[in-house]
């Protein structure tokens, strides 16, 4: 391992440590004191835990998850499950340790909801954006990302994490945790989406124009981006006119449109929303990438 690639991934170990902390933080502050469902095989921890209080729940997540991880193995491979060990193991710990140290007293349930939804979606995030998870549903989830490699992950653990819900709201004989619990696990998938997609703010424009030349020249020249010349033609003028195609990021929307402008006021322009923008100047592919 070269000294580039071990600073690399000690980095990527500390973002996991950081993240697990937020997590567990988050879970006993916000889900624990106010009896708020929680997803995953957390769920089941904090069921056992409230019939009988002497089982930790950190310890309970701990047990359950060794044989998803022994299937994991088999499908994500060694480095995807010894940074999701060390993510579960970490966030296990720390929620028995944070618990044992203070109590943290119950607030309103539904900024209990909110503030834990951000916070944990936060956290799942950072642990998400390096290739690890925390276990249980967030392992199943990655499992299915791989069939389903469209569906955003967020999506996939709010489906799963739902059939805990319902367990937990039965356990604690409590609709409204339930009904809690599925405002907090909806935020927290938007964020955790949020944390992995759209922070690549990335824009896609199609600028339809006479002028394609010297538009073309100075979008490499003023933004350093690249264009892609599409052939179109009017449908009402039958007109062949080429259709410039540029992605550029979201930074640069001002100066494109005054450029744009400034050298054909009458130019068609259409900006989009763009996601998973790989390639030169973007981000580049890894395999198994979320």
């Amino acid at each position: 391992m070269t000294e580039s690639s071990f600073a690399r991934m000690a980095r990527d170990y500390l973002w996991i440590a950081l993240g697990s902390v937020i997590y567990s933080l988050s879970f006993d502050w916000f889900y624990v004191p106010n009896q708020i469902g929680f997803g995953g095989l957390t769920a089941l921890g904090m069921i056992l835990n409230h019939f009988v209080p002497a089982v930790p729940i950190g310890t309970v997540v701990l047990v359950l998850n060794i044989p998803l991880f022994l299937l994991g193995w088999k499908f994500l491979g060694g480095h995807t499950l010894v940074s999701s060990l060390f993510a579960m193991t970490a966030t296990s710990v720390l929620v028995d340790l944070i618990a044992a140290a203070y109590t943290f007293p119950p607030m309103d349930p539904m900024l209990a909801s909110i503030f834990g939804g951000v916070m944990l979606g936060v956290s799942l995030g950072m642990i998400f954006s390096k290739g690890a998870t925390t276990g249980g549903t967030d392992l199943t989830a990655r499992l299915l990302k791989i069939p389903f490699a469209w569906l955003p992950v967020g999506k996939l653990l709010l489906a799963v994490d739902l059939i805990m819900l319902l367990a937990v709201s039965i356990a604690f004989r409590s609709m409204n945790s339930a009904l809690y619990g599925m405002i907090s696990l909806y935020i927290s998938t938007v964020v955790m989406d949020g944390v992995l997609y759209g922070l690549d703010q990335s824009k896609v424009a199609y600028i339809v124009t006479s002028n394609p030349r010297p538009i073309t020249e100075e979008i490499d020249r003023q933004l350093d981006r690249g264009v892609t010349y599409l052939h179109g033609e009017g449908s009402f003028s039958g007109e062949q006119k080429l259709v410039l195609m540029c992605a550029f990021k979201q930074k640069q929307i001002v100066p494109l449109k005054a450029l744009v402008h400034e050298l054909d006021p009458g130019a068609f322009l259409i900006v989009c929303d763009a996601h998973e923008v790989l390639g030169q100047g973007f981000r580049r592919y890894q395999k198994n990438d979320l």
